[in-house]
Parts: structure tokens; C-alpha cells; sequence
């Protein structure tokens, strides 16, 4: 962005700012317009950024914050009520062996989850941060980030075990969920 500070490069970051943003918000257009605001504001405070501090974690720090504020906001005025009911009236599927149907649920399923909860799961499993540099981005102790974690795998333990329509052929033959960072060994 500017001669003196080559290491703010947000390019890089983009795909996870984005993956991040549209877990949050679970609308992709919101998640677009909460990742412009992001880095106007990180833009604004670059200098901010200490020397040798995570580019990554400082971006998702405010990308959360912002959407943090976002929210308290639209509380105030009912309009994430309104939405999260347009959200959760969208016609439900039926489950079956088609993996497009699987994932849809797998994905309604992990919305459902508390926002706490679905923040600490996001950034551990699909951005591979470390507990700790989760923990920070949520400037919570990671003891909290551990728990929230905890209940987040459950839930989805629960949604996998409970799946509405599930005999026992099926349940059987499945292949459970697995949440976990980094890549699956089972391929």
C-alpha cells in the first residue's frame, strides 16, 4: 500500500477475510460489504500494526469487531431479527444420499450454532489458526476458546448422530463428521 510498509500486503488474505465474513454474517452479500469495511478500517489504523505482529490474525481481529459492531447496531433497530427469520423459513430438504443435500444440512447445522461458538469453530478448523491466535482474534481467554470449541463439536456431533430421516443402514454405512483443524486424514 504505501513504500515504507511492503509486509501490509491484505491481498493474500483475502479468501480467508471472505471465509470468515460469510461465516459470520451467512450471507454472502453481507460478508462482502463486512470485509470492505474491515479493511477501510484496517487501512485506516495500518499504522497500528506493530512490527512483527500476524498480519492474518490483526485482520480477522477487526473483520470480528467490525462485525461485532455491525451487530449491536442492527439489534438496536430489529433488523437481524428480521433477517435470522427469513434465514431459518427457507424451505427445509429432506435428507438423502445426495452429498449436495448432505452438505446443505452439514452447513445449516453449523449456522445454527451460537455466533461464540461458530467464530471459535471457523477460525480453528477452516483457517487453521492456533488456539492461542484464536483465542486473540475473540479477545477471549483461551480456556473460553477451548470451551466454545467444545460445544461447537458437540452440537455437530449431536446433528450428525440426530439427523433427522437416519436409519440405522445409513447410519451405519456413513461417514460421521469429523471436526477438526487442518486437512482429513481419512481422504
Amino acid at each position: 500500500m504505501t513504500s515504507d510498509s511492503p509486509s501490509f500486503d491484505v491481498v493474500a488474505q483475502l479468501g480467508a477475510l471472505r471465509r470468515y465474513a460469510r461465516s459470520l454474517t451467512r450471507n454472502v452479500h453481507d460478508a462482502e460489504d463486512l470485509v470492505q469495511e474491515s479493511l477501510t478500517r484496517a487501512f485506516e489504523k495500518r499504522h497500528a500494526l506493530k512490527d512483527g505482529a500476524s498480519l492474518r490474525g490483526w485482520l480477522f481481529s477487526i473483520l470480528h469487531n467490525t462485525f461485532v459492531s455491525d451487530r449491536r447496531a442492527h439489534n438496536a433497530s430489529g433488523a437481524l431479527t428480521d433477517a435470522f427469520d427469513e434465514h431459518t423459513s427457507a424451505v427445509t430438504t429432506h435428507p438423502a444420499h445426495d452429498p449436495v443435500v448432505r452438505l446443505r444440512q452439514l452447513e445449516r447445522a453449523f449456522d445454527a450454532l451460537p455466533e461464540d461458538q461458530r467464530a471459535a469453530l471457523h477460525l480453528v478448523t477452516i483457517e487453521g489458526l492456533s488456539y492461542q491466535d484464536a483465542a486473540s482474534t475473540l479477545a477471549v481467554p483461551i480456556g473460553t476458546l477451548m470451551s466454545r470449541l467444545g460445544r461447537a463439536r458437540a452440537a455437530l456431533r449431536a446433528f450428525e448422530d440426530g439427523a433427522p430421516g437416519a436409519d440405522s443402514a445409513r447410519s451405519s454405512r456413513a461417514v460421521h463428521l469429523k471436526v477438526v483443524g487442518g486437512l482429513d486424514a481419512d481422504r
